[in-house]
């Protein structure tokens, strides 16, 4: 038996015999000379119009199985088919060397991809996988041979790739295919985001161990756990229907909290919300009984395009998630791009320290004219929900009040065009640089609310950045001076009469929860799946109990500590 690991990328558990996608479907075309250039032109054309065929039909169906908006990434794939960067270039590279179009495709598909894949920004990564997927399918019509349809498998399986393209997902089989692994890949991918919406196991990243799983090896995986099991014995066999038996219960109870208020066991109202980054995670966050979006991450309507979005494309986007939530809070933050977030069409200096520079809020006041269309964006669509608007990454009181400016003029200017935006818009800032945090008094008598981001304020507080995996043991949700500094910003709006928020990772971590409950933190945002287990969690929670266990664990030593303490609360069964 083999023993994988790798990324969970959607969670579930699966037992089937491996069907095996060969790289070899993928292989290099050769060069070469070809007489005339123009029916060589003609040929592709006629390739791309297939391949465009192909994919109305599989947006059509992804339309119909998933909704409107899964199917954008395949009108995202049409576009490429239009492109005339893309096909000028390859059209060109027929004509000026002569040589055959399976070829060009190739050459000019590789070098957008590799140029594409050495970005820092995920998206644009992404961007490349598209790329791949569309000129894969260009190149099966010139070849003569069909492109791969998974659909169109029969037996139960286990897909086993070294990636799957987006189109791959939304031809799966769910009937037949009941999960996948690939070598690479990531939770944030394209076919994990789909995995995810089509609710079948998923597991990505597993690397050099993939190539270790034959076609037809029975394959046991644990997307939950990140872990393929294969060659498995009876023993693993009868383990895993055990654990399988069990997640489906434990599914099932979970689905019953969707439409409960989400109270602790001595009654204290809480708000648990979910994070989201695009338009189709706001239907995973109402499935999973989310009571607010707690972040509305918007810089992904900036990313993976050639230009700033309108004010018009801005404005139907955030109307879409008000009207979506009907009434429920929206919590919106403005750009918050730098870091590890580029944009490359903006043609930003580069700096020596990102994470210390010039981002978020300090670009937009660096940038009123992006600022204000944004703005405005927001003010127009504030007359369809519940919407609160957020600024980013603020140190100073004068950042936040200069915010605050050019919001009120904004809304002077709609009000004096006849627009009015709605006059409930709550206004407030998020807590990341510790320097906010420590002096979160000042800042609370000047907003509505703080959502304390901590995945920025940890990394900033423990000076370890939480990309570096060499400093990875630094990244410590639960350290003490971080505790502390959370506890500051919630008894800094306590007094004065503010909600606090959080919307890190650190409010959907289960060992952090309790503490966070105890402290009086309002609302947790989190992603959409950990919302029904925090429900449950903090219902057997009693607040008044934490809170006393909270001030008790402020005063110990370090993290590990800490855990070890709250796990010994919760498993002794004694504030639960």
């Amino acid at each position: 038996m083999q023993q994988i690991r790798g990324i969970g990328a959607s969670p579930g558990l699966a037992a089937a015999k491996a069907y095996r996608m060969r790289t070899g479907e993928r292989a290099t075309p050769g060069r070469t000379t070809v007489e005339d250039a123009e029916q060589e032109v003609e040929r592709l054309r006629k390739a791309v119009s297939q391949a465009g065929t192909e994919l109305e039909r599989i947006r059509t169906a992804t339309e119909e199985k998933l909704g409107t908006h899964k199917a954008e990434i395949f009108e995202g794939h049409l576009m490429i088919l239009d492109d005339p960067e893309w096909m000028d270039v390859i059209v060109g590279k027929i004509n000026d060397e002569a040589v055959n179009a399976e070829y060009a495709v190739h050459e000019v598909s590789q070098t957008f991809i590799d140029m594409l894949m050495g970005m820092d920004d995920e998206l644009l990564r992404e961007r490349a996988v598209d790329i791949r997927d569309v000129s894969g399918r260009v190149m099966s019509h010139l070849q003569g041979r069909p492109h791969r349809d998974l659909s169109s498998l029969t037996e139960p399986c286990i897909l086993i790739a070294e990636d799957l393209t987006p189109s791959d997902t939304a031809q799966l089989n769910l009937d037949v295919i009941l999960g996948f692994v690939t070598e690479i890949g990531s939770r944030t991918s394209h076919s994990a985001i789909m995995a995810r919406s089509l609710d079948i196991p998923a597991i990505v990243g597993v690397g050099q161990g993939i190539h270790g799983i034959e076609d037809g090896a029975v394959v046991v995986m644990d997307a939950v756990e990140g872990t393929v099991l294969v060659g498995p014995g009876e023993e693993e066999l009868v383990a895993f229907r055990d654990k399988k038996r069990s997640y489906d219960i434990r599914k099932a109870e979970l689905a019953a909290l969707k439409d409960r208020p989400t109270q602790s066991a001595d009654g204290v109202r809480v708000e648990l919300a979910a994070n989201i980054g695009k338009l189709e995670d706001v239907q995973k966050a109402l499935d999973n009984g989310a009571e607010a979006i707690g972040l509305f991450r918007t810089e992904f309507l900036y990313m993976g395009r050639d230009s700033l979005p309108t004010e018009e494309e801005q404005f139907n986007s955030y109307k879409y998630v008000l009207e979506k939530m009907d009434g429920k809070p929206v919590v919106i933050r403005t750009l918050d791009i730098g870091g590890d977030k580029e944009l490359p069409y903006l043609s930003l200096p580069k700096e020596s320290n990102p994470f210390l520079g010039q981002r978020a809020l300090r670009l937009c006041l660096s940038r009123e004219d992006l600022f204000r269309t944004q703005l405005r964006a927001l003010l127009r669509a504030s007359r369809f929900g519940n919407l609160k608007i957020m600024f980013p990454m603020i140190a100073v009181v004068d950042e936040l009040r200069e915010a605050k400016r050019i919001l009120e003029e904004e809304k002077r200017r709609l009000a004096e065009a006849g627009t009015p935006p709605d006059d409930r818009i709550e206004v407030g800032m998020m807590i990341e640089v510790p320097a906010a945090a420590v002096a979160a008094d000042t800042f609370a008598g000047e907003v509505d609310f703080f959502s304390i981001g901590t995945n920025d304020l940890i990394q900033y507080t423990m000076a370890a950045d939480r990309m570096n995996e060499t400093v990875a043991y630094l990244y410590q949700p639960c350290h003490p001076a971080v505790l502390r500094l959370i506890r500051m910003v919630i008894q800094a709006a306590k007094q004065q009469g503010k909600w606090v928020g959080m919307c890190g990772e650190m409010a959907g971590d289960q060992t952090a929860i309790p503490l966070l409950l105890g402290m009086g933190l309002h609302e947790f945002s989190m992603s959409a799946g950990s919302i029904l287990p925090a429900r449950e969690l903090i219902g057997r929670l009693s607040k008044a109990e934490w809170s006393m266990s909270a001030e008790e664990a402020l005063t110990m030593r370090g993290q590990d500590e800490i855990q070890a303490f709250i796990q010994m609360k919760i498993r002794n069964g004694a504030y639960a």
